[in-house]
């Protein structure tokens, strides 16, 4: 969405709030305005509460249809009735499960088992109603797996569909619902720089509201508006849609009340809670009286889930070597003959409860020369990719480019000093570096260095921000779950595809 500038002369701001209709007791600050206009089409449509339960109302009503005149295996409307059942069914189970809410980024696999769950659910449902009530079998079987093929390829197609429209539209700044963010504190601020970032959460952030900003605390393009007070002529003359509340110097009783005020005005809202680098997933929710209770709930790094993790860790990392096992002797053969030196770089790192180990890869390089060392990496910035001299041979760039180069790390992984999944392990003199320079950097250390990790998945690789990665890395410990990993195997296999370093 385009921004235009105002000037902050009082008389312009003074023309501005009349040809808005507010009035002149609005103090006079710079302004960053952003026309208000009627959302587009294309956003009605995406925003659109209908859409998803219409699509997936067509998609099954299709699949049904498809089952019930199966080429060949027609089902008579004797047989074939409890059939009709199966799309409220599976619709209901997807509404159950909050398929039908709109989120700030959503992803095909977190869908995948809500849905695959809805469809079979409801298919057993409609088998056993068949069976026990209609006295059908034979061709009802055979339509039963039809319609539950299809009803997961339709159901998932449109939804595929659906998530790569937004997202494009959202790359190209026609889903943004301008945002405003009350705190222009820290919190406030990596808030608006990663929603500046990452256009795919949908939220353009156009100001903050602070009475007592954070000095220094300037974005470019995204000023200090006003305070919390004066919210209803900001928000009218900004557009705002939505409202996310972060950490700021107001009491807690004005916020209940911004809260009120943003309701009145139809604003959505979110928010930033105290404590949130120890929530997570498995938060709890009680009420006490009128006072609602979290209770916070963590999985230990040395308990009994994460014993689990690491068995199939080692069983992961052996399966994985054997399959590999081909590929892998076709580039050692590759690196011996493109040039003097080991096959296989060793490297020492830190892993869990800062233990120092050997890292495996596959020699990208050539042997160092004296002009290679002492390299530091920048502000903010991890160690990684070409550091320093390029002193890459021609396979050593392939390898890279693909990842293959990290594929000895499985034998690490079954000698226990990494896992499949986790934050990647550092060098010591830059792990006691960051643990001075960089906040919580020594929490990844809970737990065994991955092969791959939350933070790699999101384009964190090589020489990026740090701090973002820590963050990242601390979020997957606390949120850790089978699950997650498996997610963030399946995200890995599609981040090789993207070069890198």
């Amino acid at each position: 969405m385009n921004r235009i500038e105002l000037s902050s002369h009082a008389a312009e701001a003074v023309q501005v709030r009349a040809a808005a209709g507010l009035s002149q007791a609005a103090p006079d600050v710079p302004l960053l305005l952003v026309p208000r206009h009627e959302a587009s089409s294309l956003r009605a449509v995406i925003q659109s509460r209908f859409l998803r339960p219409a699509l997936d109302a067509v998609a099954l009503t299709g699949s049904l249809v498809l089952a019930l005149r199966w080429p060949n295996e027609p089902v008579p409307w004797s047989d074939g009735w409890p059939l009709l059942l199966f799309p409220p069914l599976v619709m209901l189970l997807l509404l159950i499960r909050g398929m039908y809410e709109r989120r700030l980024r959503p992803t095909i696999l977190d869908g995948v088992v809500p849905i695959a769950g809805a469809v079979s659910i409801a298919a057993m449902f409609v088998v056993v109603l068949q069976v026990y009530a209609a006295g059908a079998t034979g061709t009802i079987s055979s339509a039963s797996a039809h319609l539950w093929a299809a009803a997961m390829l339709s159901v998932a197609g449109t939804r595929v569909g659906l998530l790569g429209i937004q997202r494009v539209a959202r790359a190209r700044g026609l889903d943004g619902a301008p945002t405003l963010i009350v705190g222009a504190g820290n919190v406030g601020m990596r808030l608006a720089r990663r929603l500046e970032a990452s256009p795919e959460y949908g939220l353009t952030p156009v100001g903050f509201l602070d009475a007592n900003p954070l000095e220094g605390a300037e974005i470019p393009g995204i000023p200090v508006l006003g305070s919390p007070d004066e919210l209803d002529w900001i928000a009218q003359l900004t557009g705002a849609e939505h409202v996310v509340i972060a950490f700021s110097s107001e009491p807690d009783e004005r916020l209940v009340d911004l809260v009120r005020r943003c309701e009145a005005l139809g604003l959505e809202v979110s928010l930033v809670p105290r404590l949130f680098e120890s929530l997570n997933h498995r938060a709890t929710y009680e009420p006490l009286g009128g006072t609602p209770l979290m209770g916070l709930r963590s999985v230990s790094p040395k308990g009994w889930q994460f014993a689990v993790k690491h068995a199939f860790d080692r069983i992961g990392g052996a399966i994985l070597i054997l399959l590999f096992s081909p590929l892998m002797a076709a580039i050692a053969l590759a690196v011996r003959i493109s040039s003097p030196g080991p096959i296989v770089f060793r490297q020492r790192r830190v892993g869990r409860d800062g233990t120092v180990f050997d890292l495996f890869k596959f020699r990208s390089m050539r042997m160092p020369d004296p002009a290679a060392e002492g390299f530091q990496p920048g502000a903010d910035s991890a160690p990684g990719g070409v550091e320093g001299t390029d002193r890459r041979t021609l396979i050593g760039r392939i390898l890279r480019r693909t990842s293959l180069d990290e594929l000895p790390q499985f034998f690490n992984v079954l000698l226990g000093d990494m896992s499949l999944v986790g934050p990647r392990p550092e060098r010591p003199e830059f792990v006691e570096l960051f643990e001075t320079d960089i906040r919580r950097y020594g929490d990844r250390h809970r737990v065994k260095s991955g092969v791959t990790g939350w933070a790699q998945v999101h384009g964190l690789r090589g020489q990026t921000s740090l701090s973002d990665r820590v963050e990242w890395d601390n979020y997957y410990i606390e949120h850790w779950t089978l699950g997650l990993d498996f997610k963030i195997l399946v995200m890995t296999m599609l981040a090789v595809l993207r070069s890198a370093e």
